[in-house]
Protein backbone atom coordinates (compact mmCIF):
# COMPACT_ATOMS: atom_id res chain seq x y z
CA UNK A 1 0.00 0.00 0.00
CA UNK A 2 2.84 2.37 0.86
CA UNK A 3 4.45 1.75 -2.52
CA UNK A 4 1.23 2.63 -4.33
CA UNK A 5 0.88 5.84 -2.37
CA UNK A 6 4.45 6.89 -3.17
CA UNK A 7 3.92 6.16 -6.88
CA UNK A 8 0.72 8.26 -6.86
CA UNK A 9 2.66 11.07 -5.16
CA UNK A 10 5.26 10.80 -7.92
CA UNK A 11 2.60 11.05 -10.61
CA UNK A 12 1.06 14.05 -8.86
CA UNK A 13 4.49 15.70 -8.70
CA UNK A 14 4.86 15.03 -12.43
CA UNK A 15 1.53 16.74 -13.09
CA UNK A 16 2.63 19.67 -10.95
CA UNK A 17 5.90 19.93 -12.89
CA UNK A 18 4.05 20.01 -16.20
CA UNK A 19 1.60 22.57 -14.79
CA UNK A 20 4.48 24.79 -13.68
CA UNK A 21 5.90 24.52 -17.19
CA UNK A 22 2.52 25.55 -18.57
CA UNK A 23 2.21 28.50 -16.18
CA UNK A 24 5.74 29.77 -16.82
CA UNK A 25 5.92 29.34 -20.58
CA UNK A 26 2.57 28.21 -21.80
CA UNK A 27 4.01 26.31 -24.76
CA UNK A 28 4.30 22.58 -25.18
CA UNK A 29 8.09 23.00 -25.08
CA UNK A 30 7.88 24.57 -21.61
CA UNK A 31 5.61 21.77 -20.41
CA UNK A 32 7.98 19.19 -21.90
CA UNK A 33 10.84 20.84 -20.03
CA UNK A 34 8.79 20.57 -16.83
CA UNK A 35 8.31 16.84 -17.42
CA UNK A 36 12.03 16.41 -18.10
CA UNK A 37 13.00 18.42 -15.00
CA UNK A 38 10.78 16.13 -12.92
CA UNK A 39 12.99 13.04 -13.46
CA UNK A 40 16.03 14.08 -11.34
CA UNK A 41 13.75 15.58 -8.71
CA UNK A 42 11.85 12.30 -8.50
CA UNK A 43 15.10 10.31 -8.33
CA UNK A 44 15.97 12.26 -5.19
CA UNK A 45 12.44 11.76 -3.82
CA UNK A 46 12.56 8.01 -4.45
CA UNK A 47 16.00 7.92 -2.83
CA UNK A 48 14.61 9.64 0.25
CA UNK A 49 11.84 7.04 0.36
CA UNK A 50 14.50 4.30 0.14
CA UNK A 51 16.47 5.88 2.97
CA UNK A 52 13.36 6.13 5.17
CA UNK A 53 12.42 2.50 4.53
CA UNK A 54 15.94 1.31 5.33
CA UNK A 55 16.60 3.50 8.36
CA UNK A 56 13.16 3.68 9.97
CA UNK A 57 11.23 0.60 8.81
CA UNK A 58 14.15 -1.78 9.23
CA UNK A 59 14.38 -3.14 5.69
CA UNK A 60 17.76 -3.83 4.13
CA UNK A 61 18.93 -2.03 1.01
CA UNK A 62 18.88 -5.37 -0.77
CA UNK A 63 15.20 -5.87 0.16
CA UNK A 64 14.24 -2.31 -0.70
CA UNK A 65 16.18 -1.90 -3.99
CA UNK A 66 13.50 -3.50 -6.22
CA UNK A 67 10.85 -1.32 -4.59
CA UNK A 68 13.04 1.74 -5.20
CA UNK A 69 13.30 0.82 -8.87
CA UNK A 70 9.53 0.42 -9.15
CA UNK A 71 8.80 3.64 -7.25
CA UNK A 72 11.25 5.56 -9.43
CA UNK A 73 10.51 3.89 -12.77
CA UNK A 74 6.72 4.22 -12.98
CA UNK A 75 6.59 8.04 -12.71
CA UNK A 76 9.88 8.43 -14.63
CA UNK A 77 8.54 6.40 -17.56
CA UNK A 78 5.33 8.43 -17.43
CA UNK A 79 7.43 11.62 -17.50
CA UNK A 80 9.38 10.33 -20.48
CA UNK A 81 6.16 9.58 -22.36
CA UNK A 82 4.74 13.02 -21.51
CA UNK A 83 8.00 14.67 -22.60
CA UNK A 84 8.02 12.72 -25.87
CA UNK A 85 4.37 13.53 -26.64
CA UNK A 86 4.78 17.23 -25.83
CA UNK A 87 8.06 17.49 -27.71
CA UNK A 88 6.44 15.91 -30.77
CA UNK A 89 3.53 18.33 -30.50
CA UNK A 90 0.92 15.58 -30.20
Amino acid sequence: MHTSIVIVIGCALLALSVLIGHLTGGSSTAMATGALAFVPIWFIGAGINLWIEVSKAGYTVQEEAPIFLLVFAVPAVAATIVWWKLKAGV
